[in-house]
């Protein structure tokens, strides 16, 4: 099975570090595929759309070389172009759908990014001293002790491939405005989320839970990167999940 992995606002396939190495190894006869979302990653370039509808099309048009059908694990606003695309596939072209600390308008405004967060996203969008910036962003994002070599990489990964400030922009209003539509997409889904996100409040992933039964997983003490703070949790979650079967 190919699995396509996206990841979240302003992030690109460098950031996912070892994860996709680690899913490898723990899922032999599968296949892991690192998009990037327009405006970042090889895309950089590119201008990225402000609504996720479009930024969906445009993954999908990436991965039209890879066979079908596919498996989606995606993280934050990752989750929303995963759950978009979801919806709008054709019949069983999405087979499995993982979605990591993600939100919608379903949830309330001040639990999908915390109101002490906004400030800080301002503040680090505009923010031209590219270290810095990048530490602080993983000090946010992680709850565990941010390294000189992490903060180092995350430097790096910026310098080669720097996401421009009208392209954070377009992709804050396409997270803000998301909405998905009110079918349930797929009889089940794993959502996994982390209590101690400091940007999304975990209860929206338990929003959509509750809206479609679906299946939730919440990890104690995690930030917002989960995959970061603790990727086995998340392929034991997965491997339990898919199990069911």
């Amino acid at each position: 099975m190919n699995w396509i992995l996206l990841r979240g606002l302003t992030r690109e396939h460098a950031h996912w570090g070892d994860f996709p190495e680690r899913l490898r190894q723990a899922f032999p006869g599968d296949r892991f595929h690192t998009v990037d979302l327009p405006g970042t990653g090889v895309h950089y370039r590119e201008d990225s759309p402000d609504r996720v509808p479009a930024i969906r099309a445009a993954v999908r048009r990436q991965v039209a070389h890879i066979a079908g059908p596919y498996n989606l694990l995606a993280l934050s606003m990752g989750g929303m172009v995963a759950l978009d695309w979801a919806q709008n596939a054709e019949r069983g072209e999405i087979q499995q759908l993982v979605m990591i600390n993600t939100s919608s308008r379903f949830s309330a405004p001040w639990r999908r990014m915390r109101p002490a967060v906004w400030p800080r996203i301002l503040r680090l969008m505009a923010r031209r001293e590219l270290f810095d910036r990048e530490k602080e962003i993983l000090a946010m994002t992680s709850n565990r002790p941010v390294t000189l070599e992490l903060a180092k990489q995350w430097y790096r990964i910026q310098r080669q491939r720097p996401v421009s400030l009208a392209n954070a922009r377009r992709q804050l209003t396409a997270a803000v405005c998301y909405r998905p539509a009110p079918v349930r997409p797929l009889p089940d889904a794993l959502l996994l989320t982390s209590r101690g996100d400091r940007i999304v409040h975990w209860t929206c992933s338990q929003d959509l839970e509750q809206r479609w039964q679906w299946t939730l997983r919440v990890h104690p003490w995690a930030g917002h990167d989960l995959p970061l703070d603790d990727a086995d949790w998340i392929i034991h979650e997965i491997r339990g999940w898919l199990s069911r079967e």
